[in-house]
């Protein structure tokens, strides 16, 4: 007689299964193996990108760990009304996988995550994620060469190569207002944004005027019986040249591709003849300057509204914001700017810094993220114990803007000094991507344990990075998302972008330490 397993033997079976890799009980989907090569922190753009171009040079060892339910990075995260990019959506995609199907020159936000979406199908990039997996601490073993990733469910993951995918703009900024905790109406963040919440009748305060507030300012204005919105500084708004793509040019662009290359070199020309304005020749956005007051002339005849909207720092300083509709939300009979500060919250209003009070059923926080606290709350450990935070305590640096000396086989993807005042991250995103594989060609191909950037030219590096900081309009006397809080700019780069692919379009070997080398 055949003896079949009990129900406690196939449950254990299963439980080793999952634990080893081959299923995973719960969701049904594939997991990776809890020892890969390649571990990947991050789905959004980077995350994605790196994921693709590593599966189409035949890497299978891999994993991409998600926190989030899904992929899309700040792209799942956003999704306020109003939200889009911008930067035009021709540039801002893939260069290896166009999309002719956007419906605006900007796409919205549901259109750039379903062309994740569509990217991570397409390439089968899917079945390598884990979603809800957090990334707590990662701590490198140097007798190994790998790394060890803590996750916050109590697992662990070892990896050969660690890749961080986080971006910059992940960890909402909530100011600590005094007396929020008391507040009893609804509250939240807009890159949380509470889809429950009707505004419709009710008055909403609006603390924040930056990239995000202006494009939910206006949808919010058309709804709320009075809207409140609490300005720190007043940005400079300029007109979006969008408009929707007609079906027939959206079609005769995908029968001929090379139209949709020719409009993608037209718009990146465009974006980098911007750079010496922001770069070494600032004076340049004086001429800007003007077309700026002169429209807000136009859309803003109140001379003491005009006064607060009108930025008291040079434009170029704090990122330039694109939208049409800004300026006639704040003009409406329903809607007031308060240039003032906040005292305090209470629980049912919000006092201003002049003792004025104003009773709110909601207040919307458009207060950015935490941007220059790369990689937190990861704690990360490099060699001898040292930790990255501590490496970093001056204000975060890395060479490339991908690699940090103390933290082998540790690449960034948009790490310091490689966010852009001026055109796609995608670009540089690209342009990392390929570096990042010629390293782990070099790490194969010689069999190193692990590589590390040298210290000297790491710090050749950011010095000439900070020199040439000092002549941008970003260091004009404002504060900034870009800067840490004694004025140091980790977040931009300096130039133009084909002068950052062309110093990543090789590996120098020498600024590297390569060991266990063989032959």
């Amino acid at each position: 007689m055949r003896e079949y397993p009990t129900p406690e033997i196939v449950a254990r079976l299963l439980f080793s299964a999952a634990r080893f890799g081959m299923m995973d009980v719960y969701s049904g989907a594939k997991l990776m193996s809890e020892d890969v090569r390649i571990a990947i922190i991050g789905a959004g753009f980077g995350g994605l990108g790196m994921a693709i171009q590593l599966t189409r040079h035949g890497e299978q060892d891999l994993v991409v760990l998600e926190k989030q339910a899904d992929l899309g990075g700040c792209w799942h995260d956003n999704t306020y009304p109003g939200a889009a990019c911008d930067v035009p959506s021709h540039l801002y995609s893939f260069s290896f996988e166009p999309c002719f199907d956007w419906s605006h020159r900007f796409a919205r936000q549901h259109e750039i995550h379903a062309y994740l979406e569509h990217c991570a199908d397409q390439y089968d990039v899917r079945r390598h994620i884990r979603f809800r997996t957090e990334v707590t601490a990662a701590n490198f073993d140097e007798d190994t060469g790998r790394w060890q990733l803590q996750l916050a469910d109590g697992g662990a993951i070892t990896a050969g190569i660690l890749i961080t995918a986080t971006g910059q703009l992940n960890r909402p900024a909530v100011p600590e207002l005094p007396g929020l905790e008391d507040f009893r109406g609804r509250w939240f963040h807009s890159a949380r944004w509470n889809h429950d919440f009707d505004p419709a009748g009710k008055d909403v305060a609006v603390v924040g005027t930056g990239a995000s507030a202006i494009q939910f300012i206006p949808p919010l204005a058309k709804q709320a019986r009075n809207l409140y919105v609490f300005q720190r500084s007043a940005p400079y708004v300029v007109p979006r040249p969008d408009k929707a793509w007609k079906p027939w040019q959206r079609r005769l662009m995908q029968r001929f591709p090379v139209l949709q290359k020719l409009d993608r070199a037209r718009i990146y020309a465009a974006l980098e003849a911007r750079v010496p304005g922001f770069t070494f020749l600032p004076f340049l956005m004086k001429v800007y300057a003007w077309r700026f007051h002169r429209l807000l002339r136009k859309q803003v005849r109140d001379p003491e509204l005009r006064r607060k909207l009108t930025p008291d720092y040079p434009l170029g300083c704090k990122r330039v914001l694109l939208a049409n509709d800004y300026y006639p939300a704040l003009v409406r009979d329903h809607v007031e700017v308060i240039d003032t500060g906040i005292e305090r919250v209470t629980e049912d209003s919000v006092i201003a810094a002049d003792g004025r009070e104003r009773k709110v059923d909601a207040i919307v926080f458009g207060t950015g993220f935490q941007a220059t606290d790369f990689l937190s709350p990861i704690r990360i450990t490099g060699r001898d114990g040292h930790s990255l935070n501590q490496a970093w305590r001056d204000g975060a640096e890395a060479y490339l803007g991908m690699t940090v000396h103390g933290f082998p086989n540790l690449f960034m993807l948009y790490g310091p000094n490689t966010n852009l005042g001026h055109s796609s991250v995608i670009y540089m995103l690209e342009s990392q991507i390929h570096y990042i594989l010629q390293c782990l060609d070099l790490i194969r191909s010689r069999e190193l344990r692990y590589l590390e950037v040298r210290a000297e030219p790491q710090d050749r590096f950011n010095r000439q990075i900070q020199h040439r900081m000092e002549r941008t309009v970003w260091q004009q006397g404002c504060e900034s998302w870009y800067k840490t809080a004694d004025g140091r700019n980790t977040n931009n780069w300096p130039g133009f972008t084909f002068i950052y692919r062309r110093r990543t379009r090789h590996v120098q070997l020498d600024d590297y330490h390569r060991v266990g080398e063989t032959g």
